[in-house]
């Protein structure tokens, strides 16, 4: 069976994505990567924004026209929320809940009918469409327990459930034997990984610098409260990647209180300046929005100062939209979209003036650069271990190597690199 798999939105439906491959591929199945040669077509779909949601309705009606023969298959966030809108798209034939992908692969075979062919039951040998990546993003947990109020996510996803330590150690420990040089730790909220299954964050992660010889592993963005004690120690270990994405929405007390955030601003600048201080260059990320219900301009405002104290080396800037059925959509003090517009282009500027900063910064450094795909012959791109993209040269092939490479000049969107001997 061909299977061309979809998806929009976070990391973590990337995730989910790779793991249906894999599942995919070991029983013998293909995945394609044009729709028109496939059999199955599966979307996971987004909703954390009404643009995402909006987006994924397009994709889905999109993916029905370049293959009407195939079989529509919708997951995801959009789908949870909207499921009879979902169902009523044209093409799609059937829905699965995001409590149901676990047994996603195998919900394929109630797709069974003329021209569809039935599931192999040994690997096959078909051409199978080959991975660009060289890094691996493995869900650890999903759902959330908390409830900002902006959020339609955590509904979507449902409680938090864990994987254990010992399931992941094993899939870790495969993805490398089976070539991966790095995994991406993701979840919906994985700093609070492992409540219901004994265990924390800092526990899996001991584990698989101790159980596994994977050369790197990043986490994925982490909530800026909460963390276990002794997490940041870790990353005395090499092999946990000196970058760390913790999103803090606002730099305003009073937003983050109507937002139903667990942090400070103040408290948010002590944690990145405890970590800068216990994990050497490291890199932070965050995501921010602009234009909450109620936002003043003095609100805006200390956001602006926060990201100038924190220089952040990017920003996920989103502008607030009304989530129906979310706490904030029902605020008073909505903006109007033009004060949006206008104050999501001034966080932008001074996000990418702060970007610039940060690629400049590391210009004439030696970096570990994990090499991934060729985008033209002879030209390579790749990330650092503090993940700034860099770009190269090299007749010879990279893909999934990692070398020292000395940063030289600024590239398009990254760095220019020279892999040194």
């Amino acid at each position: 069976m061909n299977v061309h798999l979809a998806f929009l939105g976070c990391r973590l439906n990337e995730a989910e994505r790779a793991s249906w491959s894999r599942q995919l591929r070991a029983g013998g199945h293909a995945v394609v990567a044009h729709p028109a040669a496939a059999h199955v077509i599966v979307l996971n779909t987004c909703a954390v924004t009404a643009q995402a949601a909006r987006k994924s309705r397009q994709a889905a009606a999109r993916l029905h026209r370049r293959a009407p023969q195939a079989r529509l298959v919708l997951t995801g966030c959009m789908s949870a929320l909207e499921p009879e809108r979902a169902a009523a798209l044209a093409g799609v034939d059937l829905v699965v809940p995001n409590t149901g992908k676990d047994a996603l692969v195998e919900r394929l075979q109630e797709l069974d009918g003329p021209g569809l062919p039935a599931l192999a039951q040994e690997p096959g040998g078909q051409h199978l469409f080959a991975e660009e990546r060289t890094r691996a993003f493995v869900k650890i947990q999903d759902g959330c327990r908390h409830r900002c109020t902006f959020c339609t996510v955590t509904v979507a996803r449902g409680p938090e459930r864990s994987r254990t330590v010992d399931e992941l150690v094993g899939e870790v420990a495969a993805l490398h034997a089976s070539g991966f040089a790095e995994v991406v730790l993701t979840g919906v909220h994985i700093g609070g990984y492992g409540r219901d299954v004994g265990a924390d964050l800092r526990w899996l992660l001991a584990a698989l610098l101790t159980r596994t010889t994977i050369p790197r592993i990043r986490v994925g963005s982490l909530e800026p409260w909460g963390l276990p004690p002794g997490l940041l120690e870790l990353w005395a270990d090499g092999r946990l990647q000196p970058h760390l994405h913790l999103p803090v929405q606002s730099g305003a007390d009073s937003v983050l209180r109507r937002m139903g955030r667990r942090c400070t601003a103040d408290g948010y600048r002590a944690l990145v300046a405890r970590a800068r201080s216990v994990v050497p260059d490291l890199s932070v990320t965050t995501d921010l929005i602009v234009g909450f219900p109620g936002e003043t301009d003095a609100e805006f405002e200390d956001s602006l100062a926060l990201m100038d104290d924190l220089r952040f080396a990017h920003v996920h800037l989103f502008t607030y939209s009304a989530r129906a059925g979310t706490p904030a959509a029902r605020l008073p003090g909505h903006l109007p979209s033009r004060v949006k517009r206008a104050r999501a282009q001034r966080a932008a500027e001074r996000a990418e003036r702060h970007r610039l900063e940060a690629r400049r910064a590391a210009i004439g450094g030696v970096r570990p650069v994990l090499w991934e795909r060729s985008p033209e012959v002879g030209r390579w791109t790749g990330l650092t271990d503090h993940y700034l993209r860099v770009e190269t040269r090299s007749a010879a092939s990279l893909r999934g190597t990692i070398t020292p490479t000395r940063l030289v000049g600024l590239a398009t969107d990254g760095l220019e690199g020279e892999v040194m001997a």
